[in-house]
């Protein structure tokens, strides 16, 4: 179990540009569970899977997985537990790097590190088969430059090797804000396939309202800083993407 219990985050302390990017959230995330939050820009959304990740600590409150504070956890150690798909396609992607290469240093994100590090005949046919899936032709393309693929690409491969060995915690902050419709529609259909088959704890952050609508199993929505809005899927499902747009104009 994920816990958020009485988190602040403020940012600008003491100037007149102070913001409260949290304020006090409580919230549980089950494991196995598929969260999709939205909100308007500045709601907290983006914050809060910072400081799930490690990149932001806390000014108030605490954040545990399973009982233990994440934030007291060094960073290998949350990227044991961790996987994280950025806005940004070439964020998660070593650019002058081939596609081998990438997976094999992601291959070591939750591996004991050694100064042996080999790809071998074995660990190719295994990205291969990752690859295949996509229907890129990418597992014909293994020793090419990762920044040479397509934004859609990077971020099928991006997810793809964030849950090479399926870490616990998936987090999203908008994955598909930099992909044309068909490169979005093929990452969200692979991340949510993964998610279900790996029985992962799935945070999505995005604003694209179609998503909202039709992944996940929980919708919750920011408004700065706050909770204004949780709903299970059963109450999710009453609502069209519109109705859901409504929502940051009148809120």
């Amino acid at each position: 179990m994920l816990e958020i219990k009485n988190v602040s985050k403020v940012f600008d302390h003491g100037s007149e540009n102070k913001l409260h990017a949290l304020d006090q959230v409580n919230l549980t995330f089950s494991e196995g569970s598929f969260n999709v939050i939205v909100g308007g820009n500045g709601s907290g959304k983006s914050t809060l899977l910072n400081l799930i990740g490690g990149n932001l600590g806390c000014d108030e409150g605490a954040i545990l997985w399973r009982g233990k504070p994440v934030h007291k956890k060094k960073d290998f150690q949350r990227a044991s537990f961790i996987g994280r798909i950025f806005q940004d396609p070439a964020a998660g992607t070593a650019p002058d790097l081939s596609l081998l290469e990438n997976f094999r240093l992601a291959a070591l994100r939750s591996k004991k590190k050694s100064l042996k590090v080999a790809i071998g005949k074995k660990f190719r046919r295994l990205v291969k088969r990752q690859l295949e899936v996509l229907g890129l032709g990418l597992e014909n393309q293994l020793d090419k430059p990762a920044g040479q693929l397509s934004g859609g690409q990077r971020q099928a491969m991006t997810l793809i090797m964030a849950t090479l060995d399926p870490p616990d915690i998936l987090l999203m902050d908008e994955p598909t804000a930099a992909l044309d419709p068909k490169s979005a529609k093929l990452v969200m259909a692979l991340a949510d396939t993964i998610i279900r088959e790996n029985k992962l704890l799935a945070l999505l952050v995005t604003h694209q309202m179609k998503e909202a609508v039709d992944y996940g199993d929980r919708l919750i929505q920011f408004h700065k800083g706050r909770v204004v809005r949780d709903l299970n899927e059963r109450e999710k499902s009453a609502y069209k993407p519109l109705e859901i747009m409504e929502w940051f104009y009148k809120s």
